[in-house]
């Protein structure tokens, strides 16, 4: 499959759709992939990297999983956390359709699959969870961290999962740059030649209290 496949919003190679064993959230669990997505033959390593990198979510507020594909960040965050609600954005049309359809195989009725616009400008998100589309360009990349980022919560925390060879390091010191007041940027994690970044939103800092003059 060509990388322009996944980055279609109406990809035109054939659908091709097959089962997939998984495991996600400690379970085993039979998908539903197709052709014209990112890795519709496995659980790819970058994202295998990340979930096994990460924390438990939070157990309710809203979720966000940048570039879904057809799902297994935003299915795994939705059997984690059954009160949150997981966000799945992407611009493919067919990965957003095999998300919807995975979660209606599993039972999981706390997932919105949209695309970037359909999300209500005034969701704020719990935690950020994403093996982002490096091979879209460095422009665009940064222009969706730019986008989503901010929308973090206080003192919450996005994952993001890059390889080495790919950039991993150069977009680390890009978001230390970019994200310089009221964020930090740390490595959390190497793994099979792939990097954990953590972004982490820290809260307002408290007020000065007020003098009493006696």
């Amino acid at each position: 499959m060509g990388s322009e496949h996944y980055f279609s919003a109406s990809p035109s190679s054939p659908e091709q759709f097959r089962r997939l064993r998984v495991s996600l959230a400690g379970r085993e669990l039979e998908v539903v992939t197709a052709g014209g997505v990112f890795s519709p033959d496995r659980l790819d390593a970058g994202t295998s990297v990340l979930l096994a990198n990460t924390p438990a979510p939070p157990s309710g507020g809203n979720f966000l999983d940048l570039g879904s594909g057809w799902g297994p960040i935003t299915l795994s965050l939705a059997l984690d956390a059954p009160h949150a609600t997981v966000w799945a954005v992407d611009v493919n049309e067919r990965a957003l359709d095999l998300v919807r359809q995975n979660a209606q195989l599993l039972g999981l009725d706390n997932i919105n699959a949209v695309r970037p616009e359909d999300v209500p400008t005034d969701i704020s998100f719990r935690t950020i969870r994403s093996n982002p589309p490096i091979r879209v360009g460095k422009n665009e990349l940064h222009g969706m961290l730019e986008q989503w980022i901010p929308r973090l919560e206080d003192r919450s925390d996005g994952w993001f999962v890059v390889q080495r060879n790919l950039g991993s390091d150069s977009l680390q010191r890009w978001l230390s740059a970019t994200f310089p007041t009221g964020f930090s940027v740390h490595r959390a994690a190497t793994a099979r030649s792939y990097r954990v970044l953590r972004v982490r939103r820290h809260g307002s800092p408290p007020s000065e209290p007020i003098a009493v003059i006696s």
